[in-house]
C-alpha cells in the first residue's frame, strides 16, 4: 500500500479537489464512498474502485484490513495517508478512516417511461434525496429520475444518506421530466394537499411512477398538469404537510404493500 504523506503530492491534491468541489466531481466523472458501509456495498455490488484510501489510525482495523486486501486483490490502487491528511478529504466525524473514490455511471435515458420509478423536480435538499433514493431501493422501485435542477445524486452527502441505495438503482439525471411524462406506459401519481383522494385508496397493485417535487415549492404546475393522479396523503395534527423524503416513503411502502397483498408476496 503506497503512503503518501505531502500536501503537495499530486494525487492527494486531486482527491481533496473531489472531496470538496461538486464542479471537480462531475468534471471527472468520479465521486468519493466515505465510510466501511458504503465501501462494502460497492465491492458487492459494482466491482472495484479506483482507489482505496484509508488514514494510519485505521489501516490495522479489521474491516478495513480486509477491504483493503480485497482492493488489493482485484489490482485497485491502494493509499494510505496520515490522519491529519485523511481528514481534509473526509466528511464523517469520528468515523472509520475508509474512502473509495469510484466513478459515477453514465446512465442511458429510456425512450419511454416503463415500469415503477420516481421522478424528482427540482429537489435541493441531499438527504432528501438519498432518503428517497433508500425508500425507492428498499421497495424495489429500480428507476429514478431527477431533472435538471435536482441536486447531484452522486455527492457525498447524498450517499451517505443513501447508505447504498445508488448502487441498486438506475438513476437518471438532468432529465427533460415533462417530454419523460409525456410519454409514460404507466399512470403517474403526485402527491397534492389540495388532492381529494387518499394515497390509500389509490389502486397502486400496478406499476407506476411517482413524482415529487421541491421541498417549499413542491412539484412545477407543468409537470403537476402532466400527473394522470393527484394523491394526498391523510395525516392528524396542525402540521401543514409532511417533509418530502417521508412523503415519498410513504407512497412507495403503500404501492408496495398494496402489491405485496395482490400477488400474495411476503
Amino acid at each position: 500500500m503506497k503512503l503518501i504523506s505531502s500536501r503537495d503530492n499530486p494525487l492527494f491534491k486531486e482527491l481533496k479537489h473531489l472531496a470538496t468541489s461538486s464542479q471537480a466531481r462531475r468534471k471527472a466523472g468520479r465521486t468519493l464512498l466515505d465510510g466501511v458501509h458504503l465501501c462494502e456495498t460497492f465491492l458487492h455490488h459494482a466491482g472495484m474502485p479506483a482507489y482505496c484510501v484509508v488514514s494510519e489510525e485505521s489501516a490495522s482495523h479489521p474491516e478495513v484490513a480486509d477491504i483493503v486486501a480485497r482492493c488489493q486483490a482485484g489490482r485497485a490502487q491502494c493509499i494510505m495517508l496520515p490522519n491529519s491528511l485523511y481528514a481534509t478529504l473526509s466528511q464523517v466525524e469520528n468515523g472509520i478512516g475508509l474512502l473509495f473514490v469510484v466513478a459515477t455511471p453514465h446512465t442511458v435515458l429510456p425512450d419511454r417511461l416503463s415500469g415503477s420509478a420516481v421522478l424528482l423536480d427540482n429537489l435541493q435538499d441531499p438527504g432528501n434525496l438519498g432518503s428517497i433514493l433508500r425508500s425507492a431501493a428498499a421497495a424495489g422501485i429500480k428507476r429514478v429520475f431527477c431533472s435538471i435542477g435536482t441536486c447531484f445524486a452522486w455527492s457525498p452527502k447524498v450517499l451517505r444518506a443513501g447508505m447504498g441505495a445508488h448502487f441498486i438503482l438506475e438513476i437518471y439525471e438532468n432529465c427533460d421530466l415533462a417530454q419523460l411524462l409525456a410519454a409514460a406506459d404507466v399512470p403517474v401519481f403526485a402527491t397534492s394537499s389540495h388532492a381529494q383522494q387518499s394515497v390509500f385508496d389509490a389502486d397502486l397493485t400496478r406499476p407506476c411512477a411517482w413524482l415529487f417535487g421541491h421541498e417549499g415549492q413542491g412539484v412545477s404546475d407543468e409537470l403537476m398538469n402532466l400527473a394522470t393522479h393527484r394523491v394526498m396523503i391523510p395525516h392528524l395534527g396542525a402540521v401543514e404537510s409532511l417533509n418530502v423524503a417521508a412523503s415519498a416513503a410513504v407512497c412507495i411502502f403503500e404501492q408496495l404493500r398494496q402489491s405485496s397483498r395482490s400477488f400474495n408476496l411476503r
